[in-house]
């Protein structure tokens, strides 16, 4: 069991299940108020939560421990972050969950080819078949007929 723990594809595999659950939680969540209000009850949820977490487990780090390259593209990725959350919560307030999810997980095709751009990660063949495979497939499943 351990190795599982240790395995990321185990804590993919949870991202994937977790990511799920958010689409269904916050479409119901959404239902009776404003898509920007929604994110910002989710965001302090996650600050508390989070918060707790690295103060139960000890995982604290004085803030004076980090570089300013780490802090300057950690508040990259939270802007980032911010902006996905919002859009995400602005599309599951005017779609459906089963359509929008599909869509906003083209995400996996745009960080594999910016891993290959910007990060100079290479791909195989058949890791560029599964990501042409993952774009037609959630284009497909947002489709409605």
């Amino acid at each position: 069991m351990k190795s599982v723990l240790l395995s990321w594809q185990f804590w993919a595999l949870l991202s994937a299940t977790f990511a799920a659950l958010t689409a269904i939680f916050a479409k119901v969540g959404i239902e009776q108020i404003n898509s920007d209000f929604a994110t910002f009850i989710r965001t302090i949820v996650i600050l508390f939560v989070l918060g707790g977490i690295l103060i139960g487990t000890g995982q604290w780090q004085p803030p004076s421990s980090v570089s300013g390259r780490t802090y300057l593209f950690l508040a990259l990725s939270g802007l980032a972050t911010g902006a996905s959350w919002l859009c995400y919560f602005r599309a599951l307030k005017l779609g459906e969950a089963a359509r929008v999810a599909p869509l906003d997980k083209l995400s996996v095709v745009l960080v594999a080819l910016f891993g290959v751009l910007f990060l100079g990660e290479k791909l195989a063949m058949p890791n560029w078949i599964g990501i042409a495979l993952i774009a037609t497939g959630a284009v497909l499943v947002a489709y409605k007929a």
